[in-house]
């Protein structure tokens, strides 16, 4: 409701007002004030706990209302209800209830005049806690189920144990020539985007909440908002802005969200919070911290009979993505090569750490690092090249993997071959003088997840058109751009199928009130999901608008062309039933009303029919070779990355340039996770980040970025808009593996963790075994098997039944 200018310059909900310095104030967990005469907008800080893990005995705020410029102090008894991004995960709260669970979790905010005001004031609140053991490692949360960091989980302080089993892998070993074990770890990271996250909120006078923000994905912050803020889903309105980045950083919805919504219905003014450097560090999501065990049957040749993979991740203090994250370290082994028997089982602890979520490639990066690596080490033991081992066991185009996900196009051995005749592999490998070496690596992706996080049989993402009498067109689309392209991507596609120029398009985009829903800006899905939907209803809008045009010209549909602007006949392009497409949605319009046409966008569904099926299909898979040469100093463990050399298989590139783009963005990445990248925390009981600044937290600069030669493979799948796949993601995968494997060949040692530091290689060089890593994977009780016969031994995809019943799990 509007405010009423006859009621005094506040408004109070508890306890009665006091005036302090012109403001209302309440000595509650709900003070705020509404004064008409300063309508400008007020700034936000959190105070956020110094402690890692402890029990909240109480918060006192009475300095900081007291403050000049301070309008409202707010706890976490103001928002009681959890959320979270999945919805087996809901266990984050807007602000810390009754624990806090690492340094840097939110427990209070302080909405303000201006920011040195907030900043100041959030400094003031004292609160009182007692703490409890804090957990560090995925390993100690092995060790100590108690105390736990939340009532939920599968056991303890494990948050999900997965243990599953396509064919018969003991079988796949007793049929092998030579069996190989190796263990790797893998050290988190974060996204680092340039832009930090940024919230504002507004409450009009109907009483509708607005919020602007740096979000990945409005679809689901407008699901925890209208959870958390008690408000019917109408009258929330999110609105993503553009990016500066995300990179799987901003997929959450974040605490900082939703309080900056609450302060602004309770203040009804404008309430905006900018993080710093340090606060994006704690909010995280990143890379988790995984240890891992490949366990791998070979025939001579090196194609393989059998693969074992067990992953333990550190997925920090929340849930997240995390259940979803540890089924991705399973799930895409099969994609690339041909594995004719499968088991994983993976374990997801929680630690008291910043939690960790998706960044680019989600999930995936962890396990390619330990099997390209390890395949590199059989080439080396078999006496074979490692590129023509690879070559020899590709999985096929158009085939099922052991565990169900459905492969269609597939160019990686094209991508194997660009990248080996152009880095001249076989003229280097094992040839170039010491210290000099050269590394191959491969890696496949998900164009989007086949189903969504809430499962639903709505569509993944729609898209509206509002055609114009002028020939302009209005396409309205929930996507969100984050640097990466999406929204010429949709311009490109209805302007391809409408033969319009881009500039007579104008996108919508990424609003929750005027947009229809698309799912987010994740898992690579943008340009399959999207770009299909934006198919869909330029096509039907092409339809309309043909059917007018013909039915006035007497040109068949069929014999009607839409390009360069104009509609026209095939066989008579300039004669006189040519003419513009403003005048032809002119008669379009005359004979059906105002034009608007909709398309969507639904994934066809996976074979598979386990528990656990439905992360890791898609409707495509891309795929990426890179080759990598590199010097390494045997004096001082320094690696430098010489050149690049990287094929992607895109299916089909929509606009080249952006392509290029996303791929040498993808391998940017991958290199400084790689070299240097890492998210470490001081070894004392506080659990505190060691870098939370871009000054020390290292990345690769333009100094230490090598030449990339990029490559397009073009192979067209059926499933994507004009044949595209995606490229965001999958590029960044094959860096990591490609560096250790250079670095086997230039100085002889095998580096089995990431980053691939100097002390680490000057430890390797030292080591008896020339080899620096973990020494074990710890023994980890597990639930029962899912077992599910392969398509080669004629399963249907679901868990066979005695397994079923045992294991308790749902067929």
């Amino acid at each position: 409701m509007a405010p009423d200018p006859k009621q005094p310059p506040f408004k109070t909900v508890g306890k009665s007002p006091r005036k302090v310095d012109g403001m209302a104030k309440v000595t509650g967990a709900t003070k705020f004030a509404d004064d008409l005469s300063m309508p400008r907008m007020l700034h936000c800080k959190l105070h956020r706990s110094h402690v890692a893990h402890a029990k909240i005995l109480a918060i006192d705020t009475s300095e900081a209302e007291a403050m000049p410029g301070v309008v409202a102090v707010i706890t976490g008894k103001t928002m009681p209800i959890p959320f979270g991004i999945l919805p087996v995960s809901q266990d984050e709260h807007a602000l810390c209830v009754d624990l806090v669970r690492f340094v840097g979790d939110p427990v209070a905010a302080v909405a303000a005049v201006d920011e040195e005001t907030a900043f100041e004031a959030a400094l003031k609140i004292k609160v009182t806690y007692e703490p409890r053991k804090p957990i560090f490692s995925a390993e100690a949360a092995l060790e100590n189920p108690e105390p736990r960091l939340h009532e939920y989980g599968d056991e303890g302080n494990v948050h999900k144990k997965i243990s599953m089993e396509f064919g018969d892998v003991e079988q796949g070993f007793a049929e092998a020539d030579e069996v190989f074990e190796d263990t790797f770890f893998f050290e988190g990271n974060t996204h680092l985007p340039m832009e930090q996250h940024a919230t504002l909120a507004w409450r009009d006078p109907d009483g509708k909440l607005t919020v602007w923000s740096s979000t990945q994905t409005p679809h689901y912050l407008h699901r925890a908002m209208s959870k958390v803020l008690e408000m019917p889903p109408s009258r929330v309105r999110i609105v993503a802005c553009p990016n500066g980045g995300g990179f799987g950083g901003k997929s959450d919805p974040f605490n900082h969200e939703i309080v900056v919504g609450k302060l602004a219905m309770l203040t009804n003014r404008p309430v905006k919070i900018a993080l710093t450097r340090e606060e994006v560090f704690y909010c995280h999501r990143g890379r988790h911290p995984v240890l891992m065990h490949f366990k791998t049957g070979v025939k001579k040749d090196g194609s393989i009979t059998s693969m074992a993979c067990k992953t333990l991740l550190d997925g920090g203090a929340y849930g997240s993505y995390g259940v979803a994250s540890t089924y991705y370290t399973g799930a895409l082994q099969t994609v690339t090569y041909k594995v004719p028997h499968y088991r994983f089982d993976g374990v997801r602890c929680f630690t008291n750490k910043p939690p960790c979520g998706p960044k680019r490639g989600h999930g995936t990066p962890q396990p390619r690092f330990g099997l390209e690596v390890q395949l590199d080490k059989i080439a080396d033991r078999l006496g074979l090249d490692p590129a023509e081992m690879r070559l020899r066991t590709l999985q096929p185009a158009n085939s099922v993997t052991a565990n169900y996900l459905k492969i269609g196009s597939m160019g990686l051995g094209e991508c194997i071959r660009k990248v080996v005749e152009a880095s001249g592999w076989k003229d280097k490998r094992g040839k170039l003088p010491r210290g000099r070496g050269v590394g191959l690596a491969c890696s496949s992706y998900i164009s989007g997840a086949g189903l969504p996080i809430y499962w639903n049989a709505l569509p993944h993402s729609g898209v509206q058109l509002k055609i114009d009498r002028g020939g302009g067109v209005t396409v309205f689309c929930g996507e969100t751009e984050i640097g990466q392209g999406s929204d010429t991507v949709l311009a490109l596609c209805v302007a391809e199928v409408l033969g319009l120029d881009l500039l007579d398009l104008r996108v919508v985009v990424a609003d929750t009130d005027l947009t229809p829903v698309d799912l987010g800006s994740y898992s690579s899905r943008v340009t399959m999901m999207m770009g299909n939907a934006a198919v869909q209803a330029a096509e039907r809008a092409r339809e309309l608008i043909a059917k007018a045009v013909s039915e006035k010209t007497k040109v068949p549909v069929a014999q009607l062309e839409f390009a360069a602007g104009r509609v026209f006949d095939v066989s008579d392009p300039t004669g006189k039933t040519s003419m513009s497409f403003a005048e032809a949605a002119v008669i379009a319009e005359a004979k059906w009303g105002t034009l608007g046409t909709v398309g969507s966008y639904t994934p066809p569904p996976s074979p598979g029919r386990y528990r656990g099926a439905g992360v890791g299909p898609s409707p495509a898979y891309s795929y990426s070779a890179a080759v990598v040469e590199v010097e390494a100093s045997e004096d001082t463990g320094m690696v430098q990355v010489k050149k690049v050399w990287v094929a992607h298989d895109i299916g089909r590139a929509l606009h080249k340039a952006m392509t290029i783009g996303q791929v040498e963005g993808g391998v940017y990445m991958g290199l400084g996770e790689a070299l240097m990248e890492e998210m470490t925390y001081r070894g004392n009981r506080f659990g505190v980040h060691k870098f939370p600044s871009m000054l020390e937290y290292k990345s690769l600069t333009t100094m230490e970025m090598p030449e990339v030669e990029t490559f397009l493979v073009e192979d067209p799948d059926p499933n994507g808009p004009f044949g595209a796949k995606e490229v965001g993601q999958g590029p960044l995968l094959p860096m990591m593996p490609a560096v250790a494997n250079a670095v086997y060949d230039a100085l002889g040692v095998r580096v089995d963790e990431i980053p691939v530091s100097p002390e680490k290689v000057l430890r390797a060089l030292a080591a008896k075994d020339r080899r620096y890593g973990p020494k074990g994977f710890p023994v980890i009780p597990m639930p029962p098997v899912t077992k599910v016969l392969t398509p080669a031994q004629g399963g249907t995809g679901r868990a066979t039944e005695h397994e079923t019943q045992a294991g308790g799990v749902r067929s």
